[in-house]
């Protein structure tokens, strides 16, 4: 039943797109995201989906699709030169077989991120583009939700439709996907024209909401706490009396404790303490241990170079009272083939400083753009009102994100291109815009000297 429900809904998609391709571009987000070929046993999952909507978004775009205006910004340059470097170090990487694993996919995310921004010239695709990438991770976001708030969750144990530890179905990944997409549904809630701003758009989106800052209690992930942390301090910004917003969190926080699960509260509590972990130790040995390596592979060593590496830890932790005094117990840990639980250091690890550079420099273009963007646009009309708020509502997003993926190796997460490629589209549409309306004036040559005399 599940799987004729997915292709239904997808057939629907596909056929809507027909009499209005931009949809196509539309669908393409919802299947990378939510993944339905994985959701269904038997009809989707040896289709490849994702293949067939690209190649229908983009074959739409080349034959049909308004070209005019069209830029290729620096920052799909910055991507384009990222993509081809990890395409080299994949053909020398330490690990071949796997590395093409991942390669396999990181292409394809990264291709759409660049051809994105080139479709995205109106405001209502913007907005429609965000709709559907809001509502997508919100199919996973809501089910997770909902039982967090059944069960209370656990460690490893909230399944989120499909027993598949990777993409958004990861506990870490989708608790900051969660945390920053939440600036993106109250600007959708405030600006947006698909549904219109009422009531009920507002109480579906405060739902959202919620749901989003369940999803860290119930994946029990440290990162979400941090992410709901830089959530707060970001919204500072735009908190007109800031001391009253300060003290309502901590209100609600205080009084939300009683309410978590035990574990829940556990687990939070290692984060101060690191040498009681073993997560948290082997995690910052695997750090030392990718310096290290790169420091004799400048280039880095390709995707999945984290498997050759070699760490030992030592926790301690009290074990108990002994005469009122604590007893503590100290451990000695061998690991091998420890993931890198970074987006730094795994794009250090397997792309080299190189990589690093141009992955930073991608994210410092897109954070000082939305910044230009926020200023340039807060004082300006009704007509405008939304474009300020969007360019912040992005770059909180990506800023939720840069911090929480210091703890998670996500650093191609195709959500995140995704939202990358928005950015571009904002900006790209607004310049287009101030082009048209302020053209250059003609300015007529003066006629040589010698044909003037003539």
């Amino acid at each position: 039943m599940r799987d004729l429900f997915f292709v239904i809904f997808l057939t629907a998609l596909l056929g809507l797109g027909l009499r209005r391709p931009f949809l196509f571009v539309l669908t393409y987000a919802y299947v990378d995201i939510v993944a339905p070929q994985r959701l269904c046993y038997y009809l989707l999952n040896s289709i490849p989906i994702s293949l067939i909507v690209a190649a229908l978004a983009i074959g739409w775009w080349l034959l049909l699709d308004d070209k005019r205006g069209i830029t290729f910004t620096a920052r799909q340059g910055l991507m384009t030169v990222l993509l081809l470097y990890a395409g080299a170090t994949t053909l020398h990487a330490d690990f071949p077989v796997e590395a093409l694993t991942k390669w396999d996919w990181v292409w394809k995310a990264m291709i759409f991120a660049i051809f994105l921004p080139f479709t995205l010239r109106t405001k209502l695709r913007l907005e429609s583009y965000l709709l559907f990438m809001v509502l997508s991770a919100a199919a996973i976001i809501i089910v997770g939700g909902i039982k967090t708030a059944i069960s209370g969750g656990g460690y490893g144990a909230l399944n989120l439709m499909v027993d598949n530890n990777s993409g958004l179905y990861e506990g870490s990944t989708i608790s900051a996907v969660a945390i920053a997409i939440i600036p993106v549904i109250l600007w959708l809630a405030r600006f947006g024209t698909v549904f219109p701003p009422d009531r009920r758009t507002r109480l579906f989106a405060y739902c959202v909401i919620f749901a989003c800052l369940l999803i860290p209690v119930g994946t029990q992930a440290r990162t979400g706490l941090i992410c709901i942390g830089v959530l707060v301090l970001l919204s500072l910004r735009d908190v007109k009396r800031r001391v009253l917003y300060l003290c309502m969190i901590a209100f609600v926080g205080l009084a939300a404790i009683p309410l978590l699960p035990a574990s829940f509260t556990g687990r939070m509590e290692t984060i101060q303490g690191y040498q009681s972990d073993e997560s948290a130790s082997t995690r910052l040995a695997v750090w030392a241990w990718t310096w290290d390596y790169v420091k004799d592979h400048p280039f880095g060593g390709g995707f999945e170079a984290y498997r050759q590496n070699h760490v030992t830890v030592q926790t301690i932790a009290s074990s108990g009272q002994n005469g009122g005094a604590n007893v503590m117990d100290a451990q000695t840990i061998h690991d091998q083939g420890r993931a890198y639980h970074s987006s730094y250091f795994e794009m250090l690890g397997e792309q080299g400083f190189p990589g690093l550079f141009l992955f930073l420099l991608i994210h410092i273009c897109g954070i000082v753009r939305m910044e230009v963007l926020r200023r340039r646009y807060r004082s300006a009309d009704e007509t405008d009102a939304w474009i300020a708020p969007l360019a912040t509502a992005l770059q909180h997003g990506q800023i939720i994100y840069l911090v929480g993926s210091a703890f998670i190796a996500i650093a191609f997460q195709p959500f995140v291109y995704m939202l990358l490629a928005v950015e571009i589209g904002l900006d790209t549409y607004l310049r287009q815009r101030e082009r048209l309306a302020n053209p250059r004036p003609f300015i007529a040559q003066r006629p040589a000297s010698g044909a003037a005399s003539a």
